[in-house]
């Protein structure tokens, strides 16, 4: 069964019982209540009849014969008949008989108590007892059978407007729920990013929120696996074809067994080597199974011993390394593993003297931020466009595709950094604009 038909099945059934309930227990309390009013009516004019009857005879004897009530039709009965009223002294001995009492029979006082006093002259001369109510007139009952269908009719119309209010109500509630469900299929159809429309600012609203946002994430993972899975193949097969190339020529004698092709054989092996190790190191940081040795580093020494090492290829290509000072007051210590985060600054650094040109400018500081440190590299190269700094974390990826392998690397140079970063819980991200250089941030928690 729908979802779509047990709401409304649900609404119906609750509709039902409560429209039963009301209809139930209005027409026990209409049928109470006029009767109540009718008899308080009568009985007021029944007493007014009784105390013009003895003002008239000053006594009850001969009431019988000659004192005849009206019925509940409000005309006169053409015999006299027993009375569906008693009517007894003080003390509760019975006067005039009715049709539950005989006369001298003696009420208790609670009966007694429920009768209605008839008075003459500030006297208490009888006090009336009110056996049964007697039969309702035609108009009577025609009204309250008038009032009972009203009843019953207004409660079918309940029970109806329900039926149509809960078919709207499901319907809308079910909607997106029902374009979740055809969005997932899509999805389980290797169709992804696929998104559902939201409808609203309530829970089925965050799902539908939540769905989107998951199937974006999953079409950019698919696509990236994609690319991934042709990013490495091509980069693995480009030194293999150069180190089979070579070997086939020096061995059909094309190639002379020189000490510099058997160079070009080593350098390409040795690329391949870095690639292989580059892909296991990223593989293993998605796992989770990286290993890293924390302990407290200071920043600002890490940054030097980096700097004194990098400053030898930097002056070959005449590009000016500078390391701003550390500021006295301030602590520079980081819990990290040093070698994984040397790493990290290893790989910005080359991308730095890769793409700075000569008499260029590569700047490293590093400053507190509240309980962060942020160590800063800018360099004075091209730069890229700000939509091309925000991928140049991912896999493989070259904000310049004219480049070769030999000219820009594998391109996980920055996506190892990216890991390592966030294994240590920081943060990196790079800011550019072309023609102002780039500069690479990192953010770490102080120790």
């Amino acid at each position: 069964m729908k979802l779509t038909t047990k709401l409304i099945l649900a609404f119906l059934l609750v509709s039902l019982c409560s429209s039963g309930v009301i209809v139930a227990s209005t027409r026990i309390a209409t049928n109470r209540e006029f009767d109540k009013f009718v008899n308080d009516r009568y009985e007021k004019e029944l007493v007014d009849e009784l105390e013009i009857y003895y003002m008239e005879n000053k006594t009850w004897d001969g009431i019988e014969g000659t004192f005849i009530p009206f019925d509940r039709n409000h005309s006169r009965q053409a015999e006299p008949q027993i009375f569906f009223f008693s009517i007894a002294d003080t003390t509760g001995r019975i006067l005039v008989p009715g049709n539950r009492y005989v006369t001298g029979e003696v009420v208790s006082p609670e009966t007694l108590n429920l009768g209605t006093q008839i008075q003459f002259e500030n006297k208490t001369v009888g006090i009336l007892l009110y056996d049964t109510a007697s039969d309702r007139s035609p108009m009577e009952a025609e009204f309250i059978h008038r009032m009972n269908n009203s009843i019953f009719l207004s409660g079918v119309g309940t029970v109806i407007l329900a039926l149509i209010l809960g078919t709207i109500l499901s319907r809308t509630i079910t909607r997106p729920i029902r374009e979740l469900t055809a969005a997932t299929r899509e999805m389980a159809d290797q169709k992804f990013g696929h998104t559902v429309p939201v409808h609203s600012k309530d829970e089925i609203g965050d799902l539908a929120e939540s769905f989107n946002k998951m199937s974006g994430d999953l079409s950019r993972s698919f696509n990236l696996r994609k690319q991934m899975t042709a990013d490495i193949a091509h980069e693995l097969r480009t030194p293999l074809s150069l180190i089979i190339g070579h070997a086939e020529a020096v061995h059909d004698g094309v190639l002379p067994p020189s000490a510099e092709n058997f160079e070009i054989i080593r350098e390409e092996a040795e690329r391949l080597e870095q690639l292989v190790n580059d892909l296991r190191t990223l593989s293993l940081a998605d796992a989770g199974e990286l290993s890293l040795d924390f302990q407290p580093v200071d920043i600002h020494k890490l940054l030097s011993d980096i700097n004194a090492h990098y400053m030898i290829p930097f002056n070959q290509k005449r590009i000016s390394l500078n390391l701003a000072p550390a500021h006295a007051a301030q602590s520079m210590t980081a819990n990290l593993d040093p070698i994984r985060f040397s790493q990290v600054l290893t790989n910005i650094l080359d991308n730095a003297l890769r793409y700075t040109p000569e008499n260029g400018r590569v700047d490293i500081s590093a400053r507190h931020i509240d309980d962060h440190i942020e160590i800063a590299i800018q360099d004075s190269g091209e730069g890229v466009t700000p939509e091309e700094a925000a991928h140049l974390f991912d896999r493989f990826y070259r904000a310049d595709e004219s480049r070769t392998r030999n000219d820009g690397g594998s391109g996980l140079g920055l996506a190892i950094a990216k890991s390592i970063i966030e294994m240590h819980k920081g943060r990196i991200w790079a800011e550019s604009e072309r023609g102002k250089g780039l500069k690479v941030l990192i953010m770490l928690p102080l120790k």
